[in-house]
């Protein structure tokens, strides 16, 4: 019985970070400012991408995943890719580099002003993506930072901030994902239909 009280514990917090995003209602103007950033990148012919490290990365695998693949509709493929994907560029980067320019590096050969860059982060602190965010801002690429509570130094550098109302990893990154679909729903439906 304990484990099971546990589990709904669990269930319950991470109910609860949501039932706050609701509440406190300074999400829903932010989301609907980024879907249509984000609607009109793709039909300007520009590109979404994401990073991330650890559950951060898998869940920016995921988002772009969304929009290269498909979410709910048979369509077509829309450019978008997470930046941790290729495995020897970042391994030779970071061995012959450092970590911390990972994603700046490649932000700086494939990006294009009008492009979006999307960074999770649940501190807001990771060296890597601040790194990647300054690049992206020197070249009129487009910030969108997904933290949890305060932003971290993630909130100076993002164009926009999307803040989890929490300081509890799993529960930031329950609702990161949440955030996402309902961006690559509302974003597949602007330009699809």
């Amino acid at each position: 019985m304990q484990v099971q009280n546990t589990i709904n514990n669990l269930i319950k917090a991470s109910i609860s970070v949501k039932e706050q995003i609701i509440s406190d209602g300074v999400m829903a103007p932010i989301l609907e400012e980024v879907i249509q950033i984000i609607t009109n990148t793709f039909q300007n012919g520009g590109a979404v991408y994401f990073c991330g490290n650890g559950g951060s990365a898998a869940d920016a695998q995921h988002l772009a995943a969304e929009f290269s693949g498909r979410f709910y509709k048979d369509r077509k493929a829309l450019p978008s890719e997470a930046l941790h994907c290729n495995t020897s560029y970042l391994t030779a980067v970071a061995n012959d580099y450092s970590y911390d320019v990972i994603y700046s590096r490649l932000i700086e050969g494939i990006a294009r002003k009008g492009d979006v860059l999307i960074g999770l982060s649940t501190s807001g602190n990771s060296g890597n993506i601040l790194k990647a965010f300054e690049m992206a801002n020197s070249m009129g690429v487009i910030t969108i930072g997904m933290t949890g509570a305060g932003g971290g130094k993630m909130k100076a550098i993002s164009n926009y901030l999307i803040e989890v109302p929490s300081n509890t990893t799993p529960r930031i990154q329950e609702s990161h994902i949440l955030i996402g679909h309902i961006i690559c729903e509302l974003v597949e439906k602007n330009i699809f239909g």
